[in-house]
């Protein structure tokens, strides 16, 4: 199963700040949260890793790769 970038971002969302989606719901009440500091650091925490471990299962851009950009 391929976990998308939007997959882990709700997840970290869910799991770390508590918000239930990260969808626009056009209310002021559904879309705006109160977050701890602690639970800011853990989500970044959570999004660190999780991009170390995606970039650490990528191949490799091979040199000539790289010339052409």
């Amino acid at each position: 199963m391929t976990t998308t970038i939007e997959q882990i971002f709700a997840l970290i969302a869910q799991n770390h700040l508590f918000i239930e989606t990260l969808e626009t719901r056009n209310s002021d009440r559904l879309d705006f949260h109160d977050v701890s500091v602690w639970g800011v650091r853990s989500a970044l925490e959570a999004a660190f890793k999780a991009g170390v471990e995606l970039g650490a299962s990528m191949p490799k851009a091979t040199e000539a790769e790289i010339a052409q950009d």
